[in-house]
């Protein structure tokens, strides 16, 4: 059998198969190159990758950046007793411990460093004679009694209860702010590595049976993330087995399970060994784009080797099958991946870094898939072929029509179509609707990245349960002209502002240099509350806040934090308190007070949310515009177009639904999986329409070459998207939160535009009277 009998010759084609050997040998030696390299990949987070850097609240929090060290990247070890409360000599001389061990962790900020046994906490108190004070901890301290009499009623008398000191006195808390980049080395700062210290060297080493350690901060859920993230690792090897199996049950062919299998798991290490080389890493995020790269390469590859093991049948030799597989499929193989690729580029609207180089990592591995399925793999099938138990099960399954080609057929017919198409609106519909509940942002208390029931999430309910600060800090910058943040105008003005925002549903308490001065002025008139007010006079004013901590004012007296605590950090609660800074703002109109937003992790996450908001409908305009644009010059027809993406948004519009069905929030971890949804689902559409328009170029009617289109892809189609789903169902299990919620949506993505695919699809045709005569003639 002559493969020039079945239409000319590509040069693509003819480049590639007459020089085979050396093909083989370059893609071993880049192999062999690249696996060298993505070796080296580590994982990499940093907190200015996982914020937009340009959005305004951003920006205000950099221009403040040094002055708001404190209220920035931190954690919050909390050190509990299950015996007695924390005047204990031993308890106490354990903290000190922990304390010091603490300091000399690789990036920590010590000068911002707070716990009772640290120097620049303080009492203080009115007395006859005026302000006296001193570290909490007396400088005589010796675990007797009557130190630990005089420290407990230093804590009272420090305004750390609630704060440094839970309010049951059962537990303490040390305030540790980190620095990003080590001011020592120069480098960013390892999270993972020093999350890991932070188990083996403190809680590890100072936890007992009575000694309970918790520790919360963005620091310690990238590293508990990490940590998850790498069992992606375990779910790529259970996804390999399962997808072996499914193919070998598919083909009864061991060499064709093995080769679609070694060609995807070459594009990963070509993926890793690339983002190496351009000096990128692995994120918490991307760490899925491994497996997503090995899900369309296996999907690519099915379509490939389905195309030999059919040609083998057919009586082709080895090289012919391989080349008729390539010339049958090299348009529509590439024109599908070309769309996954630039439908994940259009990811990069998004103005956040790690969804940028999630993006970049995609876009690199579907890129690299052109090269090793459309390239390598028909290569190496030319050399292995195909078992004779793989061609003689294609060779019975051929002449067996599979009951499941006449369900699908019928939607050829006008009553069926009609039917499918109805059912899919009135779901549409009904989709649109549910998705209207859809939120932006976190739902969830806590790291709602991690499961409620994770190490950091318990942490985190003891913490806000014992404490009355809040971990959720949203900060204004209070902005004035140097030296007048204290003026008395300024300070009264952001005494308003501050009772404004105190009665927000939503926040806890406010605190800024005005309740310090207040408490100042109490404290200065025998602690009469009378007094508790804004002076008139700047020189009381000056002596009010002498006893401020640092943090609180700038050094040249522009900027004043106004630190503002919340209940949580849900999507409604952030938008209230931006809503209501604005609104205070545009009434009380002044040129003294620049009112900024926004610093703190709440303030952080207000301005994720809103570019996360403001981008996703620009991200689903570009995704689909790409794939109208590339399906149109490849099929040059509008309703082959329709055919193809009405079926995807279908999938879209249910996935919306599904996700604020499960109050699933659309955030930095869900927002690419529509995307990749997108890209991927479009490569079913494109395979199936492209054998379609093969049989109508040749005259054949809507149901014949529907027939037509099944029997040669259509059952790869429908295996395929089985398998991937089967594949990243296993993520549901998966201890990080965001990653299950991932491989749920996915799993659904996968499936539903599978059946999008083969029902919709034929369905569309018929409504639209696609046929012969429609149907413009093949460009390949």
């Amino acid at each position: 059998m002559n493969a020039e009998a079945h239409g000319k010759a590509s040069f693509a084609e003819n480049m590639l198969f007459r020089y085979r050997m050396f093909w083989v040998l370059v893609f071993a030696a880049l192999t062999a190159f690249l696996l060298y390299h993505a070796a080296q990949v580590r994982p990499d987070a940093s907190l200015q990758k996982m914020i937009p850097a340009n959005h305004e609240f951003v920006q205000n929090y950099f221009k403040y950046g040094d002055d708001l060290s404190a209220m920035g990247n931190a954690i919050r070890v909390s050190v509990e007793t299950t015996e007695g409360d924390i005047f204990d000599p031993e308890y106490q001389d354990l903290l000190r411990q922990v304390t010091d061990e603490i300091s000399f962790l690789n990036g920590v900020n010590r000068s911002g460093m707070r716990s009772i046994w640290t120097p620049n906490v303080r009492w203080s108190e009115v007395t006859e004679d005026g302000f006296v004070g001193g570290p909490v901890i007396p400088q005589n301290y010796d675990g007797t009694e009557e130190s630990l009499a005089q420290l407990r009623q230093n804590i009272l008398r420090s305004g750390t209860v609630g704060d440094l000191v839970a309010n049951n006195f059962r537990s303490a808390l040390i305030y540790v702010p980190l620095n990003e980049i080590d001011p020592e080395t120069g480098e960013a700062l390892d999270y993972h590595e020093f999350s890991q210290r932070l188990e083996s060297e403190i809680r590890s080493q100072f936890e007992s049976e009575n000694i309970n350690i918790q520790i919360v901060g963005f620091a310690k859920v990238v590293g508990d993330l990490i940590d998850g993230a790498l069992l992606v690792g375990v779910f790529f090897i259970i996804a390999m087995v399962i997808t072996f199996g499914m193919l070998f049950w598919y083909s009864r062919c061991v060499r064709s399970s093995a080769v679609v299998l070694l060609c995807s798991v070459i594009a990963v290490i070509w993926q890793l060994g690339i983002i190496k080389l351009i000096g990128s890493g692995i994120n918490p995020y991307s760490m899925l784009v491994p497996f997503l790269v090995f899900a369309i390469g296996v999907s690519h590859g099915v379509q490939i080797i389905n195309a030999v093991v059919a040609n083998h049948a057919d009586g082709a030799s080895k090289l012919d099958a391989s080349r008729l597989a390539f010339r049958g499929l090299y348009i529509a193989g590439l024109t599908a991946l070309v769309s996954d690729a630039v439908g994940f580029t259009t990811l990069m609207v998004i103005d956040i870094a790690v969804i940028k180089e999630l993006a970049i990592a995609a876009s690199i591995g579907v890129a690299v898939i052109v090269l090793t399925n459309l390239g390598l793999l028909p290569i190496l099938t030319s050399y292995l072929g195909v078992s004779k138990g793989g061609v003689a099960y294609m060779k019975k399954v051929q002449g067996e029509e599979h009951p499941m080609f006449q369900l699908f057929d019928r939607f050829t017919q006008r009553k069926w179509a009609i039917g499918a198409v109805s059912i899919a609106v009135i779901m549409s519909v009904w989709g649109i609707y549910q998705a209207q509940n859809l939120q932006i942002g976190d739902l969830d208390s806590g790291a709602p990245e991690l499961r409620a029931d994770s190490r950091y999430n318990l942490d985190n309910a003891f913490q806000v349960a014992n404490y009355s600060a809040s971990t959720d800090i949203f900060v204004v910058m209070a902005e004035t002209a140097p030296g007048e943040c204290i003026a008395y105008e300024n300070l009264a003005l952001i005494d308003r502002f501050q009772w404004h925002m105190e009665n927000v549903p939503g926040v806890q308490a406010v605190r800024s240099i005005v309740y310090v001065s207040k408490l100042g002025m109490a404290g200065t008139n025998e602690g009469n509350l009378k007094w508790s007010s804004v002076n008139r006079d700047n020189f009381i004013i000056n002596a009010s806040i002498s006893q401020a901590p640092s943090g609180l004012i700038n050094n040249d007296c522009s900027m004043a934090p106004i630190i503002i605590y919340l209940n949580d950090h849900k999507a409604d609660t952030l938008n209230r308190v931006a809503d209501e800074v604005r609104n205070f703002s545009a009434d009380y109109p002044t040129d003294s007070v620049n009112f900024l937003l926004a610093a703190g992790n709440s303030g952080i996450e207000a301005a994720t949310n809103k570019v996360i908001d403001d981008a996703q409908f620009r991200m689903l305009v570009w995704v689909y515009g790409v794939v109208i644009v590339l399906c149109f010059i490849t099929f040059r027809s509008i309703r082959t177009v329709l055919c193809i993406v009405l079926p995807l948004m279908f999938t879209t519009i249910m996935s919306q639904a599904l996700m604020s069905m499960l109050g699933i929030g659309v955030k930095v971890a869900t927002l690419p999986v529509i995307a990749l949804g997108v890209g991927i689902g479009v490569d079913y559409g494109i395979y199936i329409y492209s054998k379609m328009r093969e049989a109508l170029n040749k005259g054949e009617s809507l149901a014949e070459s529907y027939l037509f289109a099944l029997s040669k892809t259509g059952k790869a189609v429908g295996f395929t998207g089985l398998t991937l789903a089967i594949g990243v169902a296993t993520w549901i299990w998966s201890p990080i939160k965001f990653q299950a919620d991932m491989g749920l949506l996915l799993t659904f993505m996968f499936i539903w535009n599978m059946l999008g695919a083969l029902i919709l699809i034929p369905a569309l045709a018929c409504l639209f009277r696609v046929g012969p005569k429609s149907e413009p003639k093949s460009i390949a």
